[in-house]
């Protein structure tokens, strides 16, 4: 196979379709179909789950699970990261993590109550396995792409990603919606977690079979470099801490990201435990509409960000984006039924795109020039997660503490609020 150059076309196609192939994690795993067949495991009526000696909340206890997904992420992150730089094969480590989330999607068909710690496991193996092959797809894009590509490019990747998981997402609610009975809809759910990980599996192909394997070396992994990642990762925090800008802005990434990433890892949750739904079956379809409400919007939403920041510029667009978000955490504590809840996921994904299609473009375009991009995008991916797991941990606690998840989304919007005036602290230029 010829090897693409930077900027062709095939070759930005074939990195943006991988979002194509994960996305359909983060839509039916962590947004929709999971947090349904979760639910009607541990509906209102029986909220409680023993784990690991204790009783939890069941809403509690998925977030904080999922905080310690994102805290094993960002050990690995730099670990690998160093170790993919210094032997020049960063596609493999992709690989890797990309096949893991797949087998853990598809290992959830057999979560039932009677296998709740097989569960958490394919459940924790899922998030590992989709958030650290993120790392390496991240690195990509100073890679492949010239920074005027990098903005559409990221926005392409995003909405790849909801059309693709949309589409797995229609099928899904055909399987489930065409069964009667409890039983029945929740075999069919299940069923739909096999079929995303194979659907990951196979459309993930076109992506590696494009994709370079990395910067080429024939460096071999010793017992010297495997630390070399947090080395890496230590002298990029001092190069990007040097650099005024990226220390401003990072900071503010870091601050309203973990509200960003918490709303969406607990939006259906919050539907399924907090709004008034009549039927079980007008639960069922009204959450999926709503997630797909949020796809469709959000394909949008990323393009409507890219052209804001053309305009107006990156900096700008995110101010304007955070603001936005704080409103929404602070209406969401006046939501109770249906009607509210669609119009509240509208706005969910008019930004949710565009906020994290921005966020990664931007860092993007501040960094300086180097060829060693796995490091300072697992620096970025750092900082992400331990912000995930900080907003998942205080979210988890005051559900755990108060019983309602209103009470957690609602503090969620004073992350927004000094993400804003974080912003406003960034040079412009």
């Amino acid at each position: 196979m010829e090897k693409l150059q930077k900027g062709s076309k095939k070759l930005l196609n074939a990195w943006a379709f991988y979002d194509w192939a994960n996305s359909v994690y983060s839509l039916v795993i962590s947004s929709s179909i999971f947090p349904l067949y979760f639910g009607f495991l541990y509906s209102k009526e029986n909220p409680t789950i023993n784990f690991l000696g204790n009783d939890f909340k069941s809403t509690a206890l998925i977030s904080y699970v999922t905080a310690f997904a994102f805290l094993t992420v960002a050990f690995l992150s730099p670990l690998l990261s160093g170790i993919a730089d210094y032997v020049g094969n960063k596609k493999r480590f992709m690989q890797f993590f990309c096949y893991l989330g797949a087998l853990s999607c598809i290992g959830l068909y057999w979560f039932t109550e009677k296998n709740v710690y097989w569960g958490i496991c394919c459940f924790y193996f899922g998030l590992i396995g989709f958030w650290g092959s993120i790392v390496y797809y991240n690195s990509y894009l100073p890679d492949i792409a010239y920074t005027e590509q990098q903005d559409s490019l990221s926005a392409k990747g995003f909405s790849y990603g909801y059309v693709g998981s949309v589409i797995l997402l229609l099928i899904c609610l055909g399987l489930i919606l065409t069964k009667e009975g409890k039983e029945e809809s929740t075999n069919a759910m299940r069923l739909s977690f096999v079929l995303t990980g194979i659907w990951w599996l196979l459309f993930s192909q076109y992506t590696f079979y494009y994709l370079p394997k990395g910067n080429k070396s024939n460096n071999k992994v010793s017992r010297k470099i495997f630390l070399n990642g947090f080395k890496e990762l230590l002298k990029v925090q001092k190069q990007l801490f040097n650099n005024l800008v990226l220390k401003k802005y990072l900071i503010a990434f870091f601050v309203y990201s973990m509200a960003v990433q918490t709303v969406m890892l607990v939006a259906t949750y919050f539907g399924e435990q907090e709004i008034n739904w009549e039927t079980d079956s007008q639960k069922t379809s009204g959450l999926i509409i709503s997630i797909l409400v949020i796809q469709l919007v959000a394909v949008f939403g990323a393009y409507i960000t890219s052209k804001m920041a053309l305009k107006f510029g990156n900096i700008e667009t995110l101010l304007f984006i955070n603001v936005i978000w704080a409103v929404i955490c602070v209406f969401a504590f006046f939501v109770t039924e249906p009607i509210h809840f669609y119009v509240t996921a509208g706005f969910v994904g008019l930004v949710m795109g565009g906020i994290q299609s921005l966020s990664r473009s931007t860092y993007s375009k501040f960094l300086p020039e180097t060829e060693d991009t796995a490091s300072y995008f697992s620096f970025y991916d750092v900082a992400e997660k331990i912000g995930i797991v900080i907003g998942m941990g205080i979210f988890a606690t005051i559900d755990q503490i108060s019983g309602s998840m209103r009470n957690a989304i609602v503090f969620l919007a004073a992350f927004f609020i000094i993400g804003v005036f974080l912003l406003v602290r960034v040079p412009k230029k």
